[in-house]
């Protein structure tokens, strides 16, 4: 199928970065929008197609951040503008919990199906990831009448009052926003470059930290990103995440995955807990389910998910019919075009990369993540620690030259890659090579 954007897949940069046409409209931005709402890229975007964007100046970006982690399937994936167009032209909202529809059950449908667990399952849809991280948290509360909520630290899982006091990192997240939701209670996880245990000692402190501090008896659920996202793509060590589920069904507590940055094909599976051989009791889903549209949904084991009466879940705009055509077509365009593949062929690109980079700069403390979610912690050579500065640097080189570099981690140091699966394998090597000439520049500076 045609691209209805046409961006020809290419970096091109004609002009300082930003262009006159980018620097105007954040003089605009800085007017009119709240100070709070920063920016990563000075650039303001025109067009977006697999793995470029295109800006109001016309240079084209590669971009390593797709939304970050949303536009999977490119930035106007042709199932997805058609299927939304169509949707447009018939109605663009009646509200689910007034007039229903049917792409709301169907996504429903998808979800029970592809999310892990052979038993039966029941989906809720909404609006944002955290909106999720939230329903999520009541159901686990419903079903259990428990009302603790533990997570781990670094962990990131949204910016509402609820989710703010279950994420981890202050600045910019939390700071000044107090007083947050009681009953969240933070323990340590597994970070195997920081911690140096094992899956089996890490899981044995996390359910020792819960035991002493929360008590099993008042947990009412436990939610872990299979792969901390804003914390720094951190991927735990073998065996951590089964013996936490192990000890949460021993104890009756709902174990959460958080799969909203995760969740469908970006880890190279469809949800990141198939990697790591677990079956949640329920799932969060967000950013690459609907194309680039705001969806969000909650699924989980029919009896948890039916603890709540009705009225209990829903939201005016939760499960938007334009939101859910898209996501038909993202979920059938990741069938399709075999994009959990190619999150595999992303990864080995990456990975082989960057640990080849590694191997000859010991700034470059780590590599690691699954699929296209891979992450490179930088660190001072001599003490192992946290350089955030460095980070910052390189991505700052790698912007200023046309690619679209984030930053991550407790401590600002993670530079990390998340390219739409549809990105072309050249226009990816493009991307590196230019991030990691940045990384050698400035040792050569220094």
């Amino acid at each position: 199928m045609t691209n209805a954007s046409g961006v020809p897949q290419e970096r091109s940069v004609h002009s300082e970065i930003p262009g006159p046409r980018s620097q105007d409209l954040m003089e605009r931005k800085t007017a009119a929008v709240a100070r709070g709402v920063g920016t990563t890229m000075p650039v303001f975007a025109d067009r977006a197609d697999r793995g470029v964007l295109a800006d109001v100046d016309g240079n084209r970006l590669i971009d390593l951040g797709a939304g970050i982690a949303v536009t999977s399937v490119g930035g106007a994936a042709p199932r997805v503008v058609a299927a939304v167009r169509d949707q447009l032209e018939r109605f663009t909202h009646t509200c689910f919990m007034v007039t229903p529809y049917e792409a709301y059950v169907e996504v429903c449908e998808k979800l029970n199906a592809l999310t892990p667990g052979d038993f039966p399952k029941k989906s809720a849809l909404f609006t944002s990831g955290a909106e999720a991280v939230e329903n999520a948290v009541k159901v686990a509360r419903a079903y259990t009448k428990r009302q603790a909520v533990v997570v781990l630290d670094h962990a990131y899982h949204g910016r509402t009052n609820l989710t703010m006091a279950m994420t981890a990192k202050n600045v910019p997240y939390k700071d000044g926003f107090g007083p947050f939701s009681p009953e969240v209670y933070r323990v340590a996880g597994s970070y195997p470059l920081r911690d140096g245990l094992s899956g089996a000692q890490a899981a044995r402190r996390t359910i020792e930290q819960i035991t002493r501090q929360v008590g099993p008896g008042n947990t009412a659920c436990v939610v872990i990103e299979p792969i901390a996202g804003e914390g720094g793509f951190i991927v735990p060590a073998d065996g951590f995440l089964p013996a936490v589920v192990d000890w949460c069904r021993a104890n009756g507590i709902v174990f959460v995955a958080d799969e909203v940055q995760t969740g469908f094909a970006r880890t190279g599976a469809w949800f990141a807990s198939e990697l790591f051989g677990i079956v949640p009791d329920v799932v969060t889903t967000a950013k690459g389910m609907a194309g680039g549209l705001p969806l969000s949904g909650v699924t989980g084991r029919a009896e948890i998910m039916d603890a709540s009466g009705p009225g209990g879940l829903g939201g005016t705009y939760g499960g938007n019919p334009l939101a859910c055509a898209a996501a038909l077509a993202a979920i059938e365009t990741y069938e399709a075009d075999g994009l959990i593949a190619k999150a595999q062929v992303i990864e080995d690109l990456l990975v082989q990369r960057l640990r080849a980079a590694q191997a000859g700069d010991s700034r470059i403390g780590d590599v690691r993540g699954r699929g296209a979610m891979i992450a490179m912690e930088l660190v001072d050579p001599a003490t192992g620690d946290p350089d955030a500065a460095l980070a910052n640097q390189v991505a700052g080189l790698a912007r200023g030259r046309g690619v679209i570099t984030l930053t991550c981690g407790s401590y600002g140091n993670v530079l990390r890659f998340l390219p739409p699966l549809t990105i072309d394998e050249a226009l990816l090597a493009e991307g590196i090579d230019i991030i990691l000439a940045g990384l050698a520049e400035i040792g050569a500076a220094a």
